[in-house]
């Protein structure tokens, strides 16, 4: 029986890496970060000077990506066979990632990629089309959302934690740009897929995100 594939979408700063890196641990599943595979592409456009309004040269960035991920905490990510994990998690490489992202070549460059990582299932994959565009068949699929000023607090404690000192007011004000970027886009706009199940994370801590969301996965129990 093949493993199950369980897509998480929603807004930055809602918590989809955290609980799905928790649901992939406790389901023995892999995790599949699409959202870090765009701040790759970010990463070597900004390293060569490409700007991201510049769609031809940043989908030909994005060809040249090989990007892989290797097992680790936080989880390894390679891009041409470097380590880029803390390099890709920058305010500068996150707000670059979401504005090449509307680019539609770039995402069905990196859809395909997805797809093929995800196509013998067994994945937690997440990311702001998960489940609309790279996974829409997925046995589970989540949209996870906060208030913007839970997620501005959230992305804001994150840099910190990182060492990246961040003022509060400018993470939210960047986060609900971003908020705007990913709803207005023309390509695979934010939005709660067919089928979805809305699940809001205010107030809960994230084992009681996951023990939510993994009690509408037939089969399965969301206790620990």
């Amino acid at each position: 029986m093949k493993a199950p594939v369980i897509a998480i979408d929603g807004p930055a700063g809602a918590g989809k890496s955290t609980v799905s890196k928790l649901i992939a641990q406790r389901l023995n599943l892999r995790y599949l970060d699409t959202g870090a595979m765009y701040r790759a592409v970010a990463l070597k456009a900004l390293k060569e000077g490409v700007s991201a309004e510049d769609s031809v040269g940043i989908a030909m960035v994005a060809t040249g990506c090989e990007i892989a991920f290797q097992a680790g905490s936080p989880q390894r990510v390679l891009l041409n066979g470097e380590d880029v994990t803390e390099a890709i998690r920058t305010l500068e490489v996150g707000e670059m990632a979401s504005a090449l992202s509307v680019h539609g070549e770039v995402r069905r460059i990196l859809v395909r990629q997805q797809q093929s990582f995800i196509a013998e299932g067994g994945y937690v994959l997440e990311g702001r089309d998960a489940t609309t565009v790279i996974a829409p068949e997925a046995d589970l699929k989540i949209f996870l959302t906060a208030s913007l000023d839970e997620r501005a607090r959230r992305r804001a404690a994150e840099l910190e934690s990182k060492g990246q000192l961040s003022d509060l007011a400018e993470v939210k004000e960047a986060v609900a740009a971003r908020d705007e970027r990913d709803t207005s886009r023309q390509e695979s706009p934010l939005q709660v897929a067919p089928g979805a199940i809305v699940v809001d994370s205010q107030g809960l801590t994230p084992d009681e995100v996951v023990d939510k969301i993994l009690s509408h996965l037939p089969g399965i129990s969301g206790s620990a």
